[in-house]
């Protein structure tokens, strides 16, 4: 991918927008954001902008203007200013773009916790919704299935999967950080946390850490269908018809769900497939191995790696990219044309402007462990604002990763269109890049 440097902005809204920011904060622990959870849990919205014009915008910027001497939530300032004070060039009410799970409650059990971002945290995204879970070495998430398709990345640690299809055949294999899976909807399936390879008492190699992805915003982990209920709640004449097994054996199985639960180690892999024999599936893979895969693209500002069904056939209804963005480097100026944008932020941090239709314009600041969401077909970029890597998901209802590049399609504008409808020379058109790029250096 060839390098293009990224344009300067015009320095006076630099200089404006760099005058309205905070002052600087000390840093307080995200992680006191729960008590914040009101205000997050509305997005951060604020007061409808849409009847200021653009003077306006700028004279509230100025001199003693957006001074606020009363009381102040230095912690939700610190981590996201953007909110609070958002340059001038925010307009209207697009609705709410960002949560984070760190203000989602977690359930917390023997054998580790759970926490999820559906449509219930975050109303406007109702194709995707998202769940982080912990199990500790030997901890199963139990068997069970859901109306949902899930797409998962290991994000710490490492876990054995399996999932049984109508067929009978049963895939299973280990995964670890950066490895992907999918599952579909109804097939059952399980999650093992695994012990690592680090010290004893090392949380990082005491299982495991990942999140997971379903194809429906109203997805509750808490809704999922389990082996546990599904034989404590059958009769158990019908029960012994089905199985065999005696009353006495129905009042040893579990009275409820067993969730997340705590039990020894699993043996080697190898065993576990030769157990299955002529049922282990092994042409169908249900797990990708991302970390290893070539990026899709990569340049000074940084590289993505798409995972769609192209690429991970299986993944018939989520596709996925994973960028990673330099300091200082943006996510070019795009839009997706076939669906909306669901954003899994796990490290550095950035900001992010989306457009929508009748000029509505938000601004914010995104962190770990942070959610991100944009309306279908919104314009939208990304900056790391940071001083390390940026790195997050972009995760798509849909079989086939698409994505606009803004300064592709006014490079394909003939002059005499693209002069008419931006009011500048065709010299300064063509200055900017001619192709897409979808990472910008600084």
């Amino acid at each position: 991918m060839k390098t293009i440097p990224l344009k300067s902005i015009n320095e006076t809204d630099r200089q404006l927008n760099e005058e309205s920011a905070p002052n600087s904060l000390p840093f307080v622990s995200r992680r006191l954001f729960v008590g914040a959870a009101a205000l997050a849990g509305a997005g951060f919205i604020g007061g409808d902008a849409s009847a200021q014009t653009r003077a306006e915008q700028v004279a509230g910027r100025r001199g003693n203007n957006p001074s606020d001497p009363g009381p102040e939530n230095k912690t939700l300032l610190e981590a996201n200013p953007s909110a609070n004070t958002p340059p001038f060039t925010d307009h209207g009410n697009p609705g709410p773009i960002w949560y984070s799970f760190d203000l989602a409650p977690k359930r917390m059990q023997g054998g580790g916790w759970t926490h999820q971002v559906t449509q219930r945290e975050l109303p406007p995204s109702k194709d995707l919704a998202g769940v982080n879970m912990r199990l500790t070495a030997g901890s199963f998430r139990e068997l069970h299935w859901h109306t949902a398709n899930e797409w998962a990345i290991m994000l710490t640690g490492k876990a054995r999967v399996s999932v049984m299809q109508p067929d009978g055949k049963m895939f299973i294999d280990d995964v670890e950080a950066g490895d992907l899976w999918y599952f579909p909807s109804g097939y059952p399936h399980s999650i093992q946390g695994l012990k690592g390879e680090g010290p004893t008492g090392d949380p990082a190699s005491d299982g495991c850490e990942f999140l997971l992805v379903f194809d429906e915003g109203s997805f509750s982990e808490d809704d999922t269908f389990l082996l546990s209920e599904f034989l404590a709640h059958t009769p158990p004449e019908i029960l012994q018809k089905n199985t065999g097994w005696s009353r006495q054996v129905f009042d040893q199985l579990p009275p409820t769900e067993l969730y997340i639960f705590e039990a020894p180690l699993p043996g080697r892999l190898e065993d576990d497939k030769r157990f299955l024999g002529p049922n282990l599936e092994t042409k169908i893979k249900y797990t990708f191995k991302m970390a290893s895969m070539p990026p899709t693209g990569k340049s000074a500002g940084g590289e993505t790696r798409v995972v769609d069904s192209t690429n991970f056939p299986v993944a018939l209804n989520i596709a996925a990219a994973v960028v990673t963005i330099k300091p200082g480097g943006l996510r070019e100026m795009h839009w997706h044309p076939n669906v909306s944008e669901w954003q899994y932020w796990m490290k550095g941090k950035g900001r992010m402007t989306v457009v929508t239709a009748e000029a509505k314009a938000r601004t914010m600041d995104f962190n770990p462990n942070d959610v991100g969401f944009v309306p279908s077909m919104a314009g939208h970029s990304i900056e790391n604002t940071g001083t390390e890597d940026l790195v997050f998901l972009e995760m798509f209802r849909t079989s086939r990763y698409q994505d606009i590049s803004l300064n592709q399609w006014i490079a394909r504008m003939p002059d005499k269109m693209a002069e008419a409808h931006l009011k500048l020379a065709a010299r300064t058109i063509r200055s900017a890049p001619q192709d897409k790029h979808d990472l910008l250096p600084a």
